[in-house]
C-alpha cells in the first residue's frame, strides 16, 4: 500500500478527486495518510477530516528559515511513512532540504500545459486569465514531479482543453478542473503506486 501525503492551502478539490478514486478502487493501491495545510481555516482540511484523515497546519511563517521549515514537513511526513507528497493545490515553496527528502517522489498539479503560464506567481486563477489575455486556442493541466522552482520538474502527464471563444477565466477555471486536473492527478498517483514511472534526466519514461 502506498502511503500518501498530500498537501493543500485552499478549497482542496484535488484532494477530493483522489479521495474519490481511491473510494472507488482506482488506485486500490493508495491511501492518503495525513493531509498538511499551509494555513488553518481551509476547506480542504474539513474534507479530510471528514474521511477520518489526520490533518496538521504547518505555516510557513512561524518558522525562521526555508530549513526549519522543511525538517518541520519532513519529520511530519516521516511519522506517518508517507512515499509520495502530493502538492494538491499547494502555495508554498518547498526548499532544497524536503525536495531532496522526497525526491521524484512529489507530484504537483498546475493548471496550465508548462511551460506555458507557469512559474512564480501562476497559481489559482492567474494562469487561466493569462491564457485568455495571450488568446491560445488550447490550454490544460500538467502533473509534474517537484524541483526547488516553481512548476520546473519533469513531466508526468498533461491533458490539453479547448479554449471555448465566451470563456471567462472562472468558466476556464472550472473546466480545466473537472476534465483535466480531476482526471490527471489521479492517474498520475495509479502509475506511481504501480511502479510505472522512471526519470531519465528531464523526461518520467511511463511503463505500461
Amino acid at each position: 500500500m502506498l502511503n500518501i501525503g498530500v498537501m493543500v492551502s485552499g478549497s482542496g478539490t484535488n484532494l477530493q478527486a483522489i479521495l474519490d478514486r481511491i473510494d472507488d478502487g482506482t488506485l486500490k493501491k493508495c491511501r492518503v495518510v495525513t493531509v498538511v495545510g499551509s494555513k488553518s481555516g481551509i476547506y480542504a482540511l474539513e474534507r479530510a477530516e471528514k474521511k477520518g484523515i489526520p490533518t496538521a497546519v504547518i505555516k510557513r511563517k512561524d518558522y525562521p528559515g526555508i530549513d526549519d521549515y522543511d525538517k518541520a514537513l519532513i519529520e511530519h511526513m516521516k511519522k506517518y511513512d508517507v512515499k509520495l507528497v502530493v502538492l494538491a493545490g499547494f502555495l508554498s515553496l518547498l526548499g532544497e532540504g524536503f525536495v531532496k527528502a522526497y525526491e521524484n517522489a512529489i507530484m504537483n498539479i498546475h493548471p496550465s500545459l508548462i511551460p506555458a503560464f507557469c512559474g512564480k506567481g501562476y497559481y489559482g486563477i492567474i494562469p487561466h486569465r493569462k491564457a485568455l489575455e495571450y488568446g491560445v486556442k488550447i490550454t490544460g493541466a500538467t502533473v509534474h514531479f517537484v524541483e526547488s522552482d516553481y512548476d520546473s520538474g519533469p513531466i508526468i502527464l498533461q491533458k490539453a482543453l479547448e479554449v471555448l471563444p465566451d470563456d471567462t477565466p472562472e468558466t476556464l477555471q472550472k473546466r480545466v478542473m473537472e476534465q483535466a486536473e480531476h482526471i490527471i492527478l489521479p492517474e498520475a498517483i495509479r502509475l506511481f503506486s504501480e511502479g510505472k514511472l522512471s526519470v531519465e534526466g528531464r523526461k518520467v519514461i511511463i511503463k505500461e
